[in-house]
């Protein structure tokens, strides 16, 4: 199995990667950060590229062809955005957001495409989020991006479906790491709150009062990607815990 993880050098990403090493198979990333890629297994085929810019993900996957074919795609590259009122969102933020939340996602779905129908089968594992079933105050571009994401994997899932090949959407709840930790100071001082009774509350807004760890949302990419769900496509999967309330108040 030949796996490509874009923004696959930390967090989220970093976790799929290792994930799909264990269960043997061949892991490319791809990621911005060249510091974080030198970090990664020397076994691992790690390349620097911008997963909105279509010129160096046409190339990554050149790279792919050449060796062979793509198996499965999980398209993790995403940012945060700002978090503010909606009237005080800078146009330029809200692009930034949604170019590679959105963009991203389907750029590598577009060059992905070509090398399943080849093949006759594949599967295509997008991010989403809790914010694209629920939406989330404060987060307007976050949002909009991961509900269109669901959008793109449900008409992934029905054009690509005759050539044996599967889409489905990861929505991952509030999971431990860096970057939930700037929502979380920004969402704090927005509300006027301390960051521990934020964090508080993102755990009680779920049915199990829990965060995700990455190597939650790594294990349900690859079971969507392995032989186990051949016939699961088309779906919308939360890793979260359950949530009840996606903006609760302590």
């Amino acid at each position: 199995m030949r796996v490509l993880i874009t923004a696959g050098a930390s967090g989220i990403g970093r976790a799929m990667g290792e994930a799909f090493d264990a269960a043997g198979a061949e892991v490319w990333v791809t990621d911005l950060d060249p510091a974080a890629l030198e970090a990664l297994p020397d076994h691992w085929h790690c390349h620097a590229a911008n997963a909105a810019l279509e010129p160096e993900m046409r190339a990554v996957f050149d790279k792919i062809a050449d060796a062979g074919g793509l198996d499965v795609l999980c398209a993790n590259a995403g940012i945060a955005g700002p978090t503010a009122l909606v009237e005080d969102i800078d146009l330029e933020d809200w692009r930034s957001c949604v170019s590679v939340n959105l963009e991203g996602a389907f750029l590598a779905a577009k060059h992905a495409t070509p090398l399943m129908k080849s093949a006759g089968r594949g599967a295509i594992v997008l991010t989403s989020s809790t914010a694209g079933i629920y939406g989330y105050p404060n987060r307007a571009p976050y949002s909009a991006a991961k509900w269109a994401v669901i959008g793109l994997m449900k008409t992934l899932a029905m054009e690509l479906g005759p050539f044996g090949i599967r889409a489905n959407a990861i929505c991952p709840g509030a999971v431990e790491g860096p970057r939930m930790e700037g929502v979380l100071e920004r969402e704090a001082a927005l509300k006027g709150m301390s960051r521990d009774a934020v964090y508080e509350g993102y755990a009680l807004g779920t049915s199990m009062r829990s965060w995700a760890t990455a190597a939650d949302v790594a294990n349900m990419a690859v079971f969507l990607g392995s032989d186990a769900a051949r016939l699961v496509s088309g779906q919308v999967i939360a890793v979260d815990g359950h949530t009840e309330n996606p903006d609760p108040k302590v």
